[in-house]
């Protein structure tokens, strides 16, 4: 195993920022999936949304923070190619550029040269060396970081030391990694519609995640397929109060203890403010 400097020197050390302090170490998960499985054997092509990654991302580097960044085996992640989009930054275009720009200096798709490390990784690392977690959407963590044992091992103890956990559009979804039967629970979501929880830390909490109603909106994206459930309706039955904006597609934001959670898209820039608050 490398030494811990070693590998933060190789891998994880992305300040691109000119100044040498760093006020926080920021872990941003992401799924190692380019895909989701829809019903009827049916296959979306997804991963991450440009914006929800790269605009919480450039405000931390701009604000002198590190960040580290891992998926559950250490692959690299895969944009969701219809994310670029301008419609995703306010119609600013060169916005848009800039996160495209930002996102090829990382080399954080490179199947070669990616910086990500895997989550076993980070827990070898230590999770006191991180101050912040953030998972961004995009379709993608609904297919893997939903179960992950070492992600929902790593929010487990963010949560009982009250560490920052943020999280944007189907990012929440992550968050039932933390159960103790998160298998058996999606699993009972994609075979009933419905499950019941057991033993969740998140139980109770006020949080967000993109709607039934934004995720009807957006069906047309699935080129004819159906997802196995909807977050919303995962979050609901595992034990949250779930709470949503009042326009489709606005920016929502909710807080409680430790989450900071985004409703969609338009939501990762406040998100990112939120963040960067409790880091100070």
């Amino acid at each position: 195993m490398k030494p811990f400097h070693i590998a933060a020197a190789a891998a994880l050390a992305l300040s691109l920022s000119t100044a040498s302090a760093y006020a926080g170490n920021v872990l941003v998960v992401l799924s190692d999936s380019d895909h989701l499985d829809l019903k009827d054997g049916k296959v979306l092509e997804t991963g991450f949304y440009l914006n929800e990654l790269m605009q919480p991302v450039k405000a931390l580097l701009d604000a002198n923070h590190r960040i580290t960044f891992a998926t559950p085996n250490g692959m690299a992640p895969t944009l969701d190619k219809s994310s670029v989009d301008k419609m995703h930054f306010g119609g600013d275009e060169a916005a848009m550029r800039e996160s495209s720009a930002l996102l090829d200096k990382l080399k954080l798709t490179s199947k070669s040269d990616s910086p990500v490390v895997s989550l076993a990784r980070v827990e070898q690392i230590g999770y006191d060396n991180f101050d912040a977690v953030y998972v961004p959407g995009g379709h993608a963590p609904m297919q893997d970081l939903l179960v992950s044992p070492e992600l929902g091992r790593l929010l487990a103890d963010f949560h009982n030391k009250g560490k920052t956990t943020a999280l944007a559009c189907h990012g929440p979804i992550a968050l039932l990694s933390a159960m103790p039967d998160a298998q058996v629970f999606v699993r009972g979501l994609e075979t009933n519609g419905s499950a019941k929880a057991r033993n969740w830390i998140y139980a109770g909490y006020r949080m967000t995640v993109i709607s039934n109603q934004e995720e009807d909106i957006a069906k047309g994206q699935l080129n004819g397929g159906e997802m196995k459930f909807y977050p919303q309706t995962a979050l609901h039955d595992a034990g949250a109060k779930y709470q949503s904006n009042t326009v489709p597609y606005t920016s929502y934001v909710v807080t409680d203890r430790e989450l900071i959670t985004g409703q969609n898209p338009a939501s990762a820039p406040d998100v990112a403010k939120e963040l960067l608050r409790r880091l100070k």
